[in-house]
C-alpha cells in the first residue's frame, strides 16, 4: 500500500515562512492499496488539495474514515471538490468507538450562518456505512479500529496488506487515560511490529506539564512506544500550531539521539505535507 500525507498540523491550520517544510494543513491521510481503492482518513484542511488531485486522476470512488469530530479533522470537508461532482461515490464510515456524528456532520458543517452552500447542494452519491465491529476490509486492506485516549473519544486504525502494517494513532494521549481510552501497554500491543506508525507527538516534555488531559502526547512518550513496540518507522504527527520547521527539526534530531543511545533500529521522522510511504 501507498500512504501519503496531505496535512499533519494539529488544532488549526497555519501559514508563513517558518512552516514551509512541514506544512500548515491539518490532518488528512490518503491510502492507496493494491486493489486500487482510495481510502482517506480525516478531512482536515489537507483534504482540499487531495480532492483536486483525485479529480485530476479521474478517480470517482472514495472511502472516508474519521478518527474523531474535532474541528481540525473535519473543517476541510466542505471544500473537498469531489463532493460537488456528479458520479462521485463517497462512502463515509461510522466508527464503533464514538457517537454517530458522520451522518449529520455534513449538514452541520454546511448550514447557515456557517457556510453558504447547504449540504443538499452536494452532487455526490454519499453512502453512510455502519461499523459495529472492530475489524473490516476495504479492497485488499484489512482495517482494525482501536479507541484513542482523547477528550470525547475517537478511533485509531491499523491497516494491513500483504503482511505489511501501518498504524495511525493521532490525537492519542499516552500519558493520560481519557474515558474510553486504553493504557500504554494496550497501545504498545496494538502497534507491535508495525512497519509504519504515525502517532501524535504534539508536545515537548516541558509543554506537557501544563497540557495534561488535553488529548495529546509528549514526543518522548511516542518515541518510547515505538521502540518498545519494535516499530520499523515512526512518523511524528499532529505538529503543534506554534512549532516552526527549525523547532521540529530539533525534536527529530533529539529523537534520533535517544534511539541511538538505546541502540534501537527504529527510524524516526516528522511527517510533513506530501510525505509518502510505500509498504
Amino acid at each position: 500500500m501507498k500512504i501519503k500525507c496531505w496535512g499533519s498540523r494539529g488544532s488549526i491550520p497555519v501559514c508563513g515562512p517558518e512552516y514551509i517544510k512541514y506544512g500548515g494543513n491539518t490532518t488528512c491521510i490518503e491510502i492507496q492499496p493494491l486493489s486500487g481503492d482510495t481510502i482517506i482518513v480525516d478531512a482536515g484542511t489537507g483534504i482540499r488539495r487531495l480532492g483536486i488531485h483525485l479529480l485530476e486522476q479521474e478517480s470517482q470512488s472514495y472511502h472516508l474514515l474519521f478518527t474523531h469530530a474535532h474541528w481540525d479533522h473535519i473543517m476541510g470537508l466542505p471544500f473537498f471538490k469531489p463532493l460537488h461532482v456528479l458520479r462521485t461515490k463517497i462512502r463515509m464510515y461510522h466508527c464503533p468507538y464514538h457517537t454517530r456524528f458522520v451522518d449529520r456532520m455534513l449538514s452541520d458543517l454546511m448550514r447557515p450562518p456557517y457556510f453558504p452552500v447547504p449540504c443538499s447542494g452536494s452532487k455526490a452519491d454519499i453512502i453512510f456505512v455502519d461499523l459495529d465491529r472492530q475489524l473490516f476490509e476495504i479492497g485488499s486492506v484489512r482495517i482494525e479500529c482501536f479507541p484513542i485516549s482523547h477528550p470525547n473519544g475517537g478511533s485509531g486504525y491499523k491497516f494491513t496488506e500483504n503482511g505489511k502494517t501501518f498504524v495511525f494513532l493521532t490525537d492519542n494521549e499516552l500519558g493520560y487515560i481519557h474515558p474510553g481510552g486504553k493504557s500504554f501497554k494496550d497501545y504498545r500491543a496494538f502497534c507491535q511490529n508495525a512497519d509504519l506508525l504515525i502517532h501524535d507527538a504534539e508536545y515537548t516534555p516541558q509543554e506537557y506539564d501544563s497540557t495534561v488531559g488535553w488529548g495529546h502526547s509528549r514526543y518522548t512518550d511516542t518515541l518510547k512506544l515505538a521502540m518498545e513496540a519494535e516499530v520499523g518507522t515512526l512518523g511524528l504527527f499532529h505538529l503543534n500550531q506554534e512549532r516552526t520547521d527549525h523547532q521540529m527539526d530539533t525534536i527529530v534530531a533529539h529523537s534520533q539521539e535517544l534511539i541511538a543511545a538505546q541502540n534501537d533500529s527504529t527510524k524516526c521522522m516528522a511527517v510533513a505535507v506530501y510525505s509518502t510511504f510505500e509498504l
